[in-house]
């Protein structure tokens, strides 16, 4: 498994976990719909900040390659 799954996955979990917290929390429906949307906020830029920072790392890997296949071919 990737770690870009297996990072996905704990992200999906912790988001999940605490959506239920805030569901079952005893406040009013109106606060609990504010909490909600501010964790959704918090969890949308974490998700695209992770997703972010592994697209620079395959574009990374991807010019690695690229130069490593040029170099072999000028051997």
């Amino acid at each position: 498994m990737s770690s870009g799954k297996v990072l996905l996955g704990v992200l999906a979990g912790v988001a999940a976990g605490a959506m239920l917290g805030i569901l079952f929390a005893p406040e009013k429906g109106s606060t609990t719909r504010r909490k909600i949307v501010s964790k959704g906020e918090e969890y949308v830029e974490d998700l695209k900040e992770k997703f972010g920072e592994f697209v620079d790392k395959v574009a990374d890997k991807f010019e690695s390659a690229k130069e490593e296949i040029k170099n072999e071919a000028a051997s």
